[in-house]
């Protein structure tokens, strides 16, 4: 009796419950009875019930489910009709069908009997888990939707829910009527009533119905989870789904890119005043009154409330955001002059509020005048627009009192009414000081302590790296300049001129030291991801329009804001300049100033040191990422790229005549790419970063020391800006010539060429490298560029290319067909020229008067024996031809 009144009772409180949670309540309740019965009733045997698998039809003849059948041990048979199973209805067995098809005729008998079913996927999902066929009091085809809970809201055509009800169940799902905490998805067809506002502040996803019927399509794949976030985001509810907006006060960008950000979040916009309009945004702070009188259905809100939308990725409840007339002007100004500019900051404004109230009493007896120094307008035209303006807490244009410095010491005395002119620096050293520890402050409790945030409604904004990239080293920095504050305000505080300004500076300056650096050398990287995520998230946009719309930025970005440690180091410096203007010789602190002046300048000479070292390696690596095939062993610790340069190969030693290639000159060696073909497709990191494909194909890394001589052909009619390469690789016997075209202005020829002489001297440690540099006629060299930029020349190219690629295909023998070639060029260039025109160039060197033919070395071949061995080559490739 207990155990029955105990499920009347859940019966009668569970009357709004749906169907499916009634049931599953009444079979668990049957099912303790029957255990307790057996257990009370120990003389009564329970019979044994055996479990049989029944594959129907189709199933039968998959040869897959019956292998997973026999994995688990469990027996089957195999029939076509249920009038087959004669003993279907048995009490010895416990029948188990599977089917195929839930739609067949065969399937509805099968639930017009109450006939336990399932489908061939939860099958093979519990042979490849090693679990037991799961118990189900419905057709369960597929284990997709397993433990997952849906609520449905906005569904007005009873058949479709019913589909949509069905479906959930098939795949194991579990609906519920009312929306409790236990749901983890919400089926949405409208975005209005209660149940989605509380999803919506839960953070549970809201999805629309297409969700589940493409879930069911893809019932038959075994590992499917219709939870994963990839599939479920394609389905998701977009904020202002069955929205019409309209934008008011805002300016044709901006109002261009919110209608821009309305389409990509499913809404649409409409212009004011339109009836059909269901939301008007509006630009509180250019907006005083609305020109017309709205409708009661249409929503007039703030443009937060537009912004929080997207950030939430779900439409923001209008309560919160509604848009309200704005009070009279003397009331705003009181309110904008007790603002501050950090968030949350109770204490500080009531200590503001008790200081404004003191200088209204007490204006003639505030320490601090208001007159501006011009020495601080001097400091402003330097860069330092951060310290003074633009900022809540700027008090020395108005004349306030800095909070800190309002309040009395115990071992203070009374100042007179006109202090030094170093006291008045050292105010202003303060006053930016207390300014630019609010700004970090901001900066991190505006921005990145909120995208740090776990459990952020829609997911995380950015990435934990992105999140780094972007912020660095500023809680380090803050933290640094909180403690220089202190000690700064103290000085102020109990002031006289013996006080030592200079050692607050010099005890931190190591910490700067460690601090700046990291920060300052990635600062442009940071403002790089912030223009990068800001295109490519828009919930990362929306988030930096509603906080940079805040009182606390001063209509400042982020990305302004953290230029602000970048100018502060110059800006400190330049104030202790003015104040050891202002101190007297015999004081001190005069010498003090200095050592601090030059701390600071160390700072930031390692901060520019470190910054050229980050520069020069993040290039390191952009070249190994653009060039396809490049060594591993260009990587070096001592090696750095000195200079780039674009070009077009002459000849055909390294690549074929025509063909673009890059030099890359490092301070030891000249790696050389050709230009890619074929690039392949976007390199795409873990973190979600593409990286461009690479558009250079390794050719040769050469060290400089191969390099013997440097041509610089003269500049002719039918060759321009060309120069050659006498080098002479290690696997080699003979000098080879290579050259090439600039095809770039930057840098001129000039001084690529003694750039490059300059590195090799170093490497062969030679200090004359003016004695690398030769000059060469055109026709001595057999070089012309005339025909580098015609069409018939880059139509020969290309067959070229083809040529090569089928002869390649087809050739049986390696027949050198370079060196043929180049033997018949050679001996159809020397049948027009006279025979000593390939010396003409011997006594033209740029600044030595002996010939090339007069330089001895061991390891390097003059010019002409190469044009000798050329000519030999030439006679007995010409017999070997003929």
């Amino acid at each position: 009796m207990a155990d029955s009144s105990t499920l009347v009772s859940e019966t009668g409180r569970s009357l709004l419950a749906d169907s499916s949670v009634l049931e599953s309540k009444m079979i668990e309740n049957s099912k303790e009875n029957v255990f307790r019965a057996a257990v009370l009733d120990v003389e009564e045997e329970m019979p044994q019930i055996e479990t049989r698998v029944v594959l129907v039809q189709e199933a039968g003849k998959r040869e897959e489910l019956q292998k997973a059948l026999e994995e688990i041990k469990m027996p089957y048979i195999k029939t076509d009709t249920i009038e087959e199973l004669g003993d279907s209805d048995s009490p010895e067995f416990e029948t188990i069908f599977v089917v195929s098809d839930f739609q067949a005729p065969i399937f509805s008998n099968l639930c017009k009997a109450d006939c336990r079913v399932i489908g061939p996927p939860v099958v093979l999902h519990c042979a490849q888990k090693g679990e037991p066929l799961p118990f189900s009091c419905r057709p369960l085809y597929c284990a997709s939707m397993l433990n997952l809970v849906l609520c449905f809201t906005g569904f007005r055509k009873k058949d479709e829910l019913v589909k949509l009800v069905t479906l959930v169940h098939h795949m194991g799902g579990i609906i519920r009527r009312d929306f409790s905490s236990k749901v983890t998805h919400l089926v949405a067809n409208s975005t209005h009533g209660d149940k989605f506002r509380i999803a919506v502040s839960l953070g549970i996803p809201i999805v629309k119905a297409e969700w589940i019927y493409k879930a069911w399509e893809k019932r038959n794949e075994i590992d499917f989870c219709a939870a994963d976030d990839d599939f479920r985001n394609q389905f998701k509810v977009p904020p202002f789904q069955d929205c019409m907006l309209s934008f008011l006060g805002f300016s044709d960008d901006e109002k261009a890119n919110m209608e821009e950000m309305t389409e990509m979040q499913g809404g649409h916009y409409l212009p004011v005043g339109d009836e059909r309009c269901t939301h008007l945004v509006v630009e509180e702070s250019t907006v005083k009154d609305l020109p017309f009188e709205p409708l009661k259905k249409l929503y007039v809100v703030k443009q937060e409330w537009f912004w929080g939308s997207i950030q939430m990725d779900a439409r923001a409840g209008e309560s919160m955001y509604l848009f309200e007339k704005s009070e009279s002007p003397d009331f705003k100004k009181s309110v904008s002059l007790l603002s501050l500019s950090t968030p949350n900051s109770n204490r500080k404004r009531r200590r503001l509020k008790e200081t404004l109230a003191q200088l209204t009493r007490e204006t003639d007896l505030s320490p601090f005048p208001p007159r501006k120094r011009p020495s601080a307008e001097h400091s402003l035209s330097i860069g330092s627009l951060l310290d003074i303006s633009n900022t809540p807490e700027s008090s020395t244009a108005n004349g306030e009192t800095p909070k800190s410095c309002a309040r009395p010491s115990k071992n203070s005395t009374p100042l007179p009414l006109k202090q030094s002119a170093r006291w008045q620096v050292a105010k202003e050293l303060y006053q930016t000081e207390s300014n630019y520890v609010d700004i970090l402050t901001t900066i991190i409790q505006l921005f990145q302590v909120p995208l740090e945030k776990e459990g952020q409604l829609g997911g995380p904004i950015l990435a934990q790296e992105e999140i780094k990239t972007i912020f660095g080293s500023i809680p380090d920095i803050l933290d640094v300049h909180t403690k220089i504050k202190e000690d700064l305000e103290d000085l102020m505080i109990n002031w006289t001129e013996s006080k030592s300004i200079g050692d607050i500076i010099l005890k931190y300056s190591k910490d700067l030291l460690k601090t700046y650096p990291p920060f300052v050398n990635f600062f442009e990287m940071s403002k790089e991801t912030i223009t990068r995520c800001e295109k490519q998230k828009p919930r990362f946009h929306a988030f930096l329009k509603i906080n940079q719309a805040k009182p606390e930025c001063g209509r400042q970005s982020l990305a302004e804001l953290l230029i602000r440690p970048v100018q502060r180091l110059p800006s400190v410096a330049l104030l202790l300049n003015d104040i050891k203007k202002h101190t007297a010789e015999e004081n001190p602190d005069k010498i003090t100033l200095e050592r601090a002046i030059e701390s600071l300048k160390e700072v930031m000479t390692h901060i520019n040191e470190d910054k050229r070292k980050t520069e020069a390696q993040r290039q390191f690596f952009d070249v190994v990422y653009e060039v396809d095939g490049c060594p591993a062993n260009l990587l070096s610790s001592h090696r750095s790229l000195v200079q780039r340069l674009e070009t077009v190969a002459l000849g055909d030693d390294i690549c074929d005549r025509g063909e673009q290639v890059t030099l890359f000159l490092f301070n030891d060696c000249l790696e050389i790419a050709r230009k890619r073909h074929k690039v392949i497709g976007a390199f795409k990191s873990p973190h979600g970063h593409t990286r461009p494909p690479a558009s250079l194909k390794h050719v040769v890394l050469m060290p400089l020391s191969q390099i013997k001589k440097v041509l610089d052909i003269r500049e002719t009619e039918d060759c321009q800006k060309a120069f050659a390469l006498v080098v002479r690789p290690p696997t080699e016997l003979n000098n080879k010539l290579l050259s090439f075209q600039m095809t770039t202005e930057d840098p001129c020829k000039e001084d690529w060429l003694k750039m490059l002489c300059r590195h090799v001297a170093n490497t062969i440690c030679k200090a004359d490298a003016e004695n690398l540099i030769y000059v060469a006629d055109p026709d001595s060299v057999e070089v012309n560029t005339k025909d580098m930029d015609s069409t018939l020349s880059r139509a020969s190219r290309a067959i070229k290319k083809t040529s090569k690629k089928v002869t390649r295909a087809f050739s049986f023998s390696k027949t050198p067909k370079r060196a043929l070639r180049r033997a018949l060029m050679s001996h159809s260039a020397t049948e027009g020229r006279s025979p000593s025109s390939s010396e003409s160039y011997i006594g033209s060197r740029l600044t030595s008067t002996s010939s090339l033919a007069g330089v001895h070395s061991p390891s390097l071949v003059s010019l002409p024996s190469i044009f000798e061995k050329r000519s030999h080559t030439l006679s007995r490739s010409t017999t070997h031809l003929v």
